[in-house]
């Protein structure tokens, strides 16, 4: 038996006792985790139940874990691989899927949804569903943050900002503060809004952004490129009148329940809005950013939870607390 974190319903998150995974069947690999992370998606689904497709089920898609036993076929992988998980699930049939766009995916599910997660000691995932780090000696606080740097950094890659140009980014929060590091790292400047002043000052010290209050140009004056982390529909409307007359905006939030927009801030300003959904090929991308970004990534990082700390974690976050990137132990 193990200790488990599971979903059962819409806010019904519990700690359990469950049966231990039994050996991988062909083309899987049992995991031991190390080092899992608490997603702003878990929160949606936990809020929503918006990819709710089986339950009870253990949540947790972004984790560090080492392989402790393969199934026959597995070719990649061998016991003792210290691997990520790749969070995505498609259909592999569809007409996204067949053009080599499966992020995509109409039919897109989750580790975590459609297969259990990393809040538990062990898990048991396809061969595919996991990517082996280069750099085997990462502390597991740095390597979990593997998955969501890849999604920050498909915002990045989908806003397309030309190079060196002001980049403005609405909340500070683990997608927020991923891709401000990804684009000071790039060399460009960054605004950052955050209504959060512990948080915001946290992430300027880390990443050397400048803060910015939207409605008030600065040295910089109004950016031309900008990314939406928040999922706050009033926010969205402040940001699309923030930004410069021919500007683009990627949006990566997820929001809760029908948005309000005034169409005519992106009619009037010319300007151009991409969604963000998951990431495409950043998942090794954002592997090889790992080391270069090692220590600022351990800095966003809380002390990691325990498993039996994770349900007053998820309400401590809906209810914004200051904590950038909440990690869990397993073994803890």
């Amino acid at each position: 038996m193990m200790k488990a974190v599971r979903l059962h319903a819409i806010g019904d998150l519990r700690v359990e006792d469950v049966a231990e995974p039994g050996p991988p069947a062909a083309r899987e690999v049992k995991l031991k985790v190390e080092m899992a992370g608490i997603c702003g998606s878990d929160l949606h689904n936990f809020r929503t139940g918006a990819w709710m497709s089986r339950v009870p089920s253990t949540p947790g898609h972004e984790f560090v874990a080492t392989v402790v036993e393969t199934g026959s076929g597995v070719t990649g992988l061998t016991v003792g691989d210290r691997v990520v998980a790749d969070s995505r699930v498609p259909c592999g049939r569809c007409a996204a899927c067949s053009s080599g766009r499966s992020y995509l995916c109409p039919s897109m599910g989750f580790v975590g949804e459609v297969n259990d997660g990393g809040f538990a000691p062990f898990t048991v995932l396809p061969e595919q569903q996991v990517l082996r780090l280069p750099d085997q000696s990462l502390p597991a606080v740095v390597a979990a943050m593997a998955e969501p740097l890849a999604v920050a950094l498909h915002a990045v890659n989908r806003l397309n900002a030309p190079r060196d140009v002001a980049v403005g980014i609405v909340g500070a929060g683990p997608i927020g503060a991923l891709a401000t590091l990804a684009l000071r790292h790039a060399g460009h400047p960054v605004l950052l809004a955050e209504r959060n002043r512990a948080r915001l000052d946290r992430v300027l010290e880390i990443t050397g952004a400048t803060p910015w209050t939207l409605d008030a140009p600065d040295e910089y004056g109004k950016p031309a490129a900008a990314i939406d982390t928040t999922g706050a529909a009033p926010i969205l409307n402040r940001l699309l009148g923030a930004l410069e007359r021919g500007g683009r905006l990627a949006v990566v939030g997820l929001y809760h329940g029908a948005v309000t927009v005034d169409p005519n801030l992106i009619v009037e300003g010319g300007l151009d809005v991409v969604g963000c959904a998951a990431f495409d090929n950043e998942l090794g991308e954002a592997v090889d950013m790992l080391p270069a970004l090692a220590p600022e990534l351990a800095a966003l990082a809380s002390r990691p939870i325990t498993l039996n700390d994770v349900p007053a974690a998820f309400n401590d976050l809906i209810a914004g607390s200051g904590t950038i990137k909440a990690l869990i132990d397993p073994e803890a």
